[in-house]
């Protein structure tokens, strides 16, 4: 969750949240920008490209996260979030569409390794979910429409196999 920017969003929503990055500084960062009394959550350094939490999740989101994992570390990354959710568990995915990238600034586009078209990312999923929901955006609009067109996916990925 980089700095775990969407977190009080969602620490509004939820009972309990735990933030996890990889990078310790982006974890303590996070801990600085958005830990407070009123917003209590968890952070955690941990790094889902080597193995699932010891805690098992009803839900995990990871937004902006996919496209830097290497393809090469795509299925076990997968993998480890669908062994930290619980039976019933669910995960949101967001990322820029592939179709996207040929209007982002360069800058943007520098560690976007491992982007996809909507349809390439649900194939993806299905692999570890019985159901996976698509969902795209453009301009801040939410919608299941024309995903060659979208600048963002969503996915919700619930019951996983």
């Amino acid at each position: 969750a980089c700095d775990g920017w969407p977190s009080r969003l969602v620490q509004n929503e939820v009972k309990k949240l735990t933030v996890s990055d990889f990078d310790k500084t982006f974890i303590e960062y996070g801990k600085k920008k958005n830990y407070s009394k009123k917003f209590p959550m968890k952070f955690m350094v941990h790094d889902m490209c080597i193995k699932p939490t010891k805690v098992k999740y009803d839900g995990i989101y990871a937004l902006d996260v996919i496209e830097h994992i290497h393809p090469k570390k795509e299925n076990k990354f997968i993998r480890n979030i669908k062994k930290s959710l619980l039976k019933n568990g669910s995960l949101i995915i967001g990322c820029p569409s592939l179709e996207s990238q040929k209007y982002s600034p360069g800058y943007k586009k520098k560690g976007h390794i491992n982007c996809k078209s909507a349809s390439k990312l649900k194939t993806t999923f299905k692999k570890y979910f019985h159901n996976v929901f698509v969902f795209s955006m453009n301009d801040e609009v939410l919608h299941t429409g024309f995903y060659k067109m979208s600048q963002y996916l969503f996915l919700l990925c619930t019951n996983p196999k």
